[in-house]
């Protein structure tokens, strides 16, 4: 066999532990090789594949429309992630996968980055091994699906690791430079990367050898042009009252505690899985004991920004999506698990191995289903319904219908800025003006529309704010009644009326049974724009639950209302066909009370009631609903709930 090279020279070199791992026969590293690249190949293949298909995230649409307006920061973001998005668009055309591609490239980059690091410091065996868990590792391994900020700052953060390991064994320009680059590209990409900057610094002044890094002027030079990396965020908050960075940090976050954060542990552990977080767990608490000081700084950036994330989980914001914010954190931890993973029992290792490979199969598996119509269809009642996903082609084709009967110069405005920018990119239109909406607020994009000159005011004031074409021209207004909880619907449906008038006879699409429900309305000149409001209908079925089995003849009971106008009349359908006629009209002095607001002419009188005979339909699950017809003339489909037929 030949004679294996001395380990790398970084820092101490007595710890026994990390000399034996590094000495170990290297036969080992050419099957890790076959392995690491089989899994890599296989893996960019299908994700290429899934990305081309899979419908865009409400986010990915405005990062697309951030880089249809560059500039060098957003009001949500640094402008890093737009500037991708537009170059994908650019190069690879105005599709979904086109939009993800630059994602897509960077995140392939992660693997090899672990692998590299990993194999300067314990040996090639190790760094294949590595490199092969940050593929399989669900969180990293699907990075690049989709066009969001996460890929970037995972380079960001694996430069910053190896720029910090390479100095700590020597201080030079390149690793200065790399560190800088890590640096530079973080800062482009999200506000959360100044936790990685902290705790990296906080992990080096923990360590003697960290400590007298910091003393020398190049790593200072390095940092220095990191910092330079802010400025356009910093600029655009200065010229925004903060906007963007209130939001991020103040207006997102409830800053009380809630006990909603010790799910941390179990969420986490599901993300990574359970085997594999153990391992790395196991890997940190090793690394953090070592004496080699890179072992330690593996450990401490690793291990402290997954802990940091944990306790910050006990105050932050809970409705959005956080479980990926600690991946950062299993990167850095990455390079130490080969040697730690090597002391367990061989059945533990085989395990590790099979539950993380299943992890990412099952993720990939769900961005699958999400892709396939017909499955997300049968998925409507479900709670992990992907509506972010969901009904915008069906969206778009109901646009394009409409705008091909209205009169030309018919112009387009969205309801809210999901509606906006899903759209946008449909239609290959960045100019959407955007109706005030909640939503805007709650995910920091209102002061981006406003920015734009997207942000739309009551109607009246449509023609002073984008042109005189306006005045006079028809107007297709789209909104998404699923956008807010039913408890906030005709709210929300007032707030329409004050924005743009009474509201006239709406088309309404049900994606998915009505779980996406999208609403439009031909807005003419010449309708009021003030008077009392006329709103979409509103119902609900009190029996059969949703789920309920019933038999082929069975007792249907609830309530309607349509404000403005009143109903007339209810149908009850199966599976979008008519079945039974119910009475309308039954008193229900709950709903009045409950829809204070509600101006039906009907109420408190709004309940409906009868018996539906189905005769030979076939057992098994269907889709019970209704159709309501106004007393305008309008017909109405509402959402429809699943039932289980003996």
């Amino acid at each position: 066999m030949r004679e294996i090279p001395a380990p790398p020279q970084s820092g101490l070199r007595s710890d026994p532990d990390a000399t034996a791992a590094y000495r170990q026969p290297q036969a080992g590293a050419e099957s890790a090789r076959r392995w690491f690249w089989g899994l890599f190949v296989a893996l960019l293949v299908l994700k290429l594949l899934v990305a081309a298909r899979l419908p865009l995230f409400v986010d990915e649409t405005f990062y697309w429309l951030e880089g249809q307006h560059l500039a060098p920061a957003y009001s949500d973001l640094p402008g890093l992630t737009a500037w991708l998005g537009r170059l994908g668009v650019s190069l690879g055309g105005n599709t979904e996968l086109g939009l993800r591609l630059p994602f897509l490239v960077i995140a392939a980059l992660v693997p090899w980055l672990v692998m590299r690091i990993t194999a300067r410091e314990y040996g090639d065996v190790h760094g294949w091994q590595a490199g092969c868990f940050a593929l399989l590792l669900p969180l990293s391994g699907t990075l690049g699906l989709l066009a969001l900020p996460d890929a970037a700052m995972a380079l960001a953060t694996l430069l910053c690791l190896d720029g910090g390991a390479r100095l700590l064994r020597r201080v030079d320009a390149g690793a200065a430079l790399e560190l800088a680059l890590g640096l530079s590209i973080g800062a482009l990409s999200h506000y959360r990367f100044i936790a990685v900057i902290g705790v990296g610094l906080l992990a080096l002044l923990l360590l003697a050898d960290g400590r007298k890094l910091l003393r020398d002027a190049r790593v200072w030079m390095a940092i220095a042009i990191g910092a330079a990396a802010w400025a356009p965020l910093v600029a655009w908050n200065l010229d925004n009252a903060d906007a963007g960075l209130r939001f991020q940090l103040v207006d997102r976050h409830p800053w009380a505690f809630h006990a909603d954060g010790i799910l941390f542990i179990a969420v986490q552990a599901l993300m990574v899985t359970p085997l594999l977080f153990a391992a790395l767990a196991f890997a940190c608490w090793r690394g953090h004991r070592s004496a080699l000081p890179v072992s330690r700084y593996f450990a401490l950036l690793g291990g402290l920004l997954v802990m940091g994330f944990f306790a910050l989980g006990f105050f932050a914001d809970t409705e959005r999506v956080s479980f990926h914010w600690p991946l950062p954190g299993y990167l850095a931890l990455l390079p130490l698990l080969p040697a730690a993973f090597a002391i367990w029992p061989r059945w533990l290792r085989v395990a590790t191995w099979a539950t993380a490979g299943l992890g990412l199969v099952l993720t990939l598996g769900y961005y699958t289903v999400v892709s396939i119509p017909d499955v997300r269809a049968r998925t409507a009642a479900e709670k992990w319904y992907p509506s972010n996903f969901a009904g915008w082609d069906e969206l778009a084709e109901a646009v394009r219908f409409n705008r091909a009967q209205m009169p030309a110069g018919t112009k387009l405005v969205a309801g809210s800025f999901k509606v906006g920018a899903e759209l946008g990119f449909a239609l290959g239109d960045a100019g959407i003006p955007v109706l005030d909406h909640p939503l805007n607020h709650k995910h920091g994009r209102a002061p981006q529309l406003r920015l734009w000159n997207l942000q739309a005011p009551g109607r009246a004031d449509w023609g002073r704010q984008f042109g005189p074409s306006w005045n006079d021209a028809p107007v297709l207004l789209v909104t998404a009644s699923s956008d807010v909880s039913y408890k906030d619907l005709l709210q929300r449906y007032h707030d329409l009326c004050r924005m743009v008038g009474p509201l006239p006879a709406p088309q309404v699409l049900n994606v998915d049974h009505g779980r996406q429900r999208f609403v439009l309305f031909r807005l003419d000149p010449s309708m009021p724009t003030a008077g009392a409001c006329t709103a979409p209908a509103m119902a609900w079925i009190d029996s059969p639950a949703s789920g309920a089995t019933v038999g082929r003849s069975f007792d249907i009971a609830g309530w309607a209302f349509k404000d403005g106008v009143g109903l007339e009349r209810v149908e009850v359908l199966l599976d979008g066909q008519p079945v039974a006629d119910v009475k309308y009209g039954l008193d229900s002095p709950g709903v009045a009370t409950y829809w204070k607001i509600s101006n039906d002419p009907n109420q408190p009188r709004v309940g409906f009631g009868g018996r539906v005979d189905l005769g030979d339909i076939a057992p098994g699950r269907h889709w019970l609903g209704l159709r309501l017809h106004g007393a305008d003339g309008s017909v109405e489909t509402w959402s429809e709930q699943p039932i289980n037929i003996r």
